[in-house]
């Protein structure tokens, strides 16, 4: 059964770091283009970051460019997002989600996900 796990969410002030990680269990997720999204209350989803499958490529949404890094180890089966210079807009919970394809920041080009993981940015 093919399965993602979020890990890493919490209590973080302005200008502090998290680090997000993605497991996969069910499937080698180096297969996968893997992508971040985020959903704040009353907000739609927001894509937020992606790493592709075959070559790596990663995507950025305009918001995070610069503060945030996506990576893959899959020795560990696992995909992290790095944030840093958090901001409280910034205040949401962060899914993960894998798709077959090579895409980009689109929901609806991914077919699983997990159940995500709360970030929370205040002082």
């Amino acid at each position: 059964q093919l399965q993602l796990v979020e890990s890493g969410g919490g209590l973080v002030q302005p200008g502090g770091s998290l680090r997000l990680s993605c497991a996969a269990s069910g499937f080698n997720l180096d297969h996968y283009t893997i992508g971040w999204f985020r959903q704040a209350p009353g907000k739609e989803r927001e894509g937020v970051s992606c790493i592709t499958n075959r070559d790596s490529s990663t995507y950025y949404s305009d918001s995070v460019k610069g503060r945030f890094t996506i990576s893959r180890d899959n020795t560990k089966n696992t995909v992290y997002l790095e944030m840093n210079s958090l901001k409280p807009e910034d205040t949401a919970v962060y899914y993960c989600s894998a798709s077959g394809k090579r895409v980009k920041l689109f929901s609806y080009e991914y077919d699983y996900w997990g159940q995500g993981t709360q970030v929370t940015v205040s002082s």
